[in-house]
């Protein structure tokens, strides 16, 4: 599915807890610019739930949430 997204950084979040990849997605956000597509990997649980909350909240936009192997990756695109 995300082979049709462009995707213009890819965090790798994998083996930290939460807040940590939302933490770093958040990071990410701050220094992209507007329209830009981030990809963040996490292996925590929590970030099920926290990262689309937060992508809401702060009005930028889920592209998807794809289940992978061993960990979960959330596409966000910068709408702000």
């Amino acid at each position: 599915m995300t082979q049709d997204i462009k995707i213009d950084r890819v965090i790798d979040a994998r083996g930290s807890f939460c807040p940590g990849p939302l933490m770093e997605l958040i990071k990410a956000i701050k220094e992209a610019k507007v329209g830009e597509v981030i990809s963040v990997y996490s292996s925590d649980s929590g970030s099920k739930r926290d990262i689309p909350i937060w992508v809401e909240k702060a009005g930028h936009e889920l592209l998807g949430v794809f289940d992978r192997d061993s960990y979960t990756e959330f596409v966000v695109r910068k709408k702000r």
